[in-house]
């Protein structure tokens, strides 16, 4: 497995300069920087080319991670929308393959945060999503990109709110590069049992999402890491995974996010830092096998 961190752990806007993160995370033990898409709507191929190479130096793999805005969304009834977010995709898959990043994971099947004074019809956006999503997917699979579907909780999202739920949309979907995002943060609110859900992904299992029930990082919070490592190494996970914490209030990403309070506790950028080190020496740890330490890395 490969550990990596999302860039939105250290700012409070979402249109920051992600390649400033590159060598960042390498130095502090990480193999995965994941951006956002949101950074590629208007980006020039001689960019993402230069984008590219700094990861390829730093020896740093890429992922990436979006939340669609509702005139993205894949499982709109408006045509219109539906013809835009195809479009939006397109694009997007096509820079991803020229940065060589191979997972796209996110509410990338509908849109994100939900409106929820609008009615919702599940049944139906579930079919329009399949339908789209399949379209997608095969694009996706073209570029050589994983289409990884975020399982999100009840209050960021309706149509995808279990592992089960996702891997029947998964089937129905049948396209092999669509698979299930699974994330610890979401999975704590509506999983009966995460080591379960985890199982029951198995081999579609295409990307993986780490935080704490709080929001911090791994080692911050009460989540059962040694039991969620069994499970991963049970259905032989050998992808990705990401570190997703937000931890500083204000901003775009802190209203988005609904981070009301700061959770980092005043920590500066350097301090920023040093959790990050201890966490995914924490993580690794705790996910290498029975024989870890749970508590040495972050005395």
């Amino acid at each position: 497995m490969k550990y990596g961190i999302y860039f939105a752990y250290w700012e409070k806007e979402w249109n920051a300069d992600q390649k400033s993160y590159i060598s960042k995370v390498k130095k502090l033990g990480f193999d995965v920087l994941e951006i956002s898409c949101a950074m590629l709507k208007a980006i020039s191929t001689q960019e993402l080319m230069e984008m590219k190479k700094m990861a390829a130096d730093a020896g740093i793999t890429l992922t990436a991670g979006y939340g669609p805005g509702a005139n993205e969304n894949l499982a709109s009834a408006n045509e219109d929308i539906v013809k835009n977010a195809v479009a939006f995709y397109t694009d997007i898959l096509k820079k991803l393959e020229i940065l060589d990043i191979h997972t796209l994971g996110g509410g990338i099947y509908s849109y994100w945060p939900v409106d929820y004074t609008k009615p919702i019809d599940k049944a139906g956006d579930w079919e329009r999503s399949v339908k789209n999503v399949r379209t997608v997917g095969k694009i996706a699979g073209e570029c050589g990109v994983d289409y990884c579907l975020e399982v999100l909780n009840r209050f960021e999202g309706y149509l995808l709110n279990t592992c089960a739920e996702c891997k029947a949309f998964v089937e129905q979907v049948d396209v092999p590069a669509v698979k299930i995002m699974l994330d610890t943060f979401h999975m704590n609110i509506e999983e009966d049992s995460m080591v379960e859900a985890i199982l029951l992904a198995g081999d579609r299992l295409g990307h993986f999402h780490v935080g704490e029930n709080n929001r911090r990082l791994p080692g911050k919070g009460g989540m059962p890491w040694y039991e969620i490592g069994s499970a991963l190494r049970a259905i032989g996970y050998d992808k990705n995974i990401v570190m997703e914490p937000f931890v500083r209030n204000g901003g775009g990403v802190g209203s988005d996010i609904k981070v009301w309070r700061d959770l980092s506790k005043g920590a500066t950028d350097e301090m920023l830092d040093q959790d990050a080190a201890a966490s995914v020496a924490f993580l690794k740890n705790v996910f290498s096998g029975p024989n870890s330490d749970y508590g040495s890395v972050l005395k």
